[in-house]
């Protein structure tokens, strides 16, 4: 298996992006795993130098001579730039001589590069981002969390019938709860767009379909996947990012400003708080699969350091070896008929 990272895009690369890849490359040393980085080959080069002998793992570096910025247009970018880092990332997948492609720079430039060099599965109109969150008993997908801020209601159908395929393969959740993001559980809530979705997902074969859910079910882990556009699903993201943020922080100036004994009580609680800080931190999901385009393709957070490039590998490794596309196109073709309403 060979997997294509950018090592341009992101807020701290290559350095950070690099150091994730030799992390990763020595956790799978034992594997058929290659890690091709894509980029500046001299800037690449230079910080694998700085972290030892790299030459003994199975990396190699693909020179890219252009990087897209985060402040350009994403299409514009993409068809101007044909040697951009991602650009030349999602070639070798769309030309067979990788398996899936890994980018934590401009989300809209990922998902340009993606829909314009590998096109997207037949029946399936718009992408999605499927990203895992956090809830007390595993992880929820919500989907979409950004690639599609405009949605009409068979494409958040077709994100359903992606999700669950993506929830059970990878996640291993047998037969996972669909629900339809919405501000009541009631099928009489919600806007037009919820009124005309509830109806065509009650129609699915392949998917488990649980009725409308609200915000709350999410961190609660009543559902499994989560269906909304992107604009909605977005906020969700970023709030629940920033909320598990602030509560860890509050958690520790709290202890700070405490007393004597209460400091000494926390000592006893310290173990449960890293667990949580670690089932909080996104740099533990890694990344998040592009569900829709016709190859793997795991689109990274802006400010992934090292410890989140690793586990995007992982992430793109699962994805790969589960043949997730495969799936998606069995099921797509199965619901043909509603997915085209």
């Amino acid at each position: 298996m060979k997997v294509a990272v950018d090592a341009m895009g992101g807020d701290y690369a290559p350095d950070e992006i690099v150091l994730g890849a030799l992390q990763a490359a020595k956790e799978y040393t034992k594997e058929d795993l290659e890690i091709v980085l894509v980029g500046d080959q001299a800037q690449i080069t230079q910080s694998l130098d700085r972290h030892g002998n790299w030459k003994s793992f199975n990396i190699t570096v693909h020179h890219a001579s252009e990087v897209i910025d985060m402040h350009e247009s994403p299409g514009a970018a993409v068809r101007k730039k044909k040697d951009a880092s991602v650009v030349v990332a999602t070639s070798l997948v769309k030309q067979g001589r990788c398996d899936v492609a890994i980018c934590a720079g401009s989300t809209g430039a990922a998902v340009a590069a993606a829909l314009l060099g590998l096109g997207r599965i037949k029946g399936i109109e718009r992408p999605a981002i499927a990203t895992p969150m956090p809830n007390l008993t595993g992880t929820t997908v919500l989907l979409d969390s950004g690639a599609n801020v405009d949605s009409k209601p068979k494409h958040l159908v077709q994100n359903a019938i992606m999700g669950a395929i993506y929830a059970e393969y990878v996640l291993n959740i047998p037969r996972p709860r669909v629900g339809l993001l919405n501000i009541g559980e009631e099928e009489s809530k919600g806007n037009e767009q919820a009124f005309a979705t509830y109806p065509l997902l009650k129609q699915l074969n392949t998917v488990n379909f649980i009725g409308n859910v609200e915000g709350r079910d999410i961190p609660k882990g009543t559902v499994d996947v989560v269906v909304c556009d992107g604009f909605v699903g977005n906020i969700v993201l970023k709030l629940g990012e920033g909320l598990a943020s602030a509560i860890l922080q509050l958690v520790k100036e709290s202890i700070k400003t405490s007393g004597f004994w209460t400091k000494m009580a926390s000592m006893l609680v310290l173990p449960a708080l890293r667990g949580l800080k670690k089932k909080l931190d996104y740099a533990e999901y890694g990344g998040a699969p592009l569900l829709g385009v016709n190859g793997g393709f795991i689109i990274c957070h802006g400010s992934s350091r090292a410890k989140a490039i690793k586990n995007a590998i992982r992430v793109a490794k699962e994805f790969t070896e589960q043949d997730v596309v495969a799936h998606i196109r069995e099921n797509i073709a199965k619901e043909g008929v509603v997915t085209n309403e």
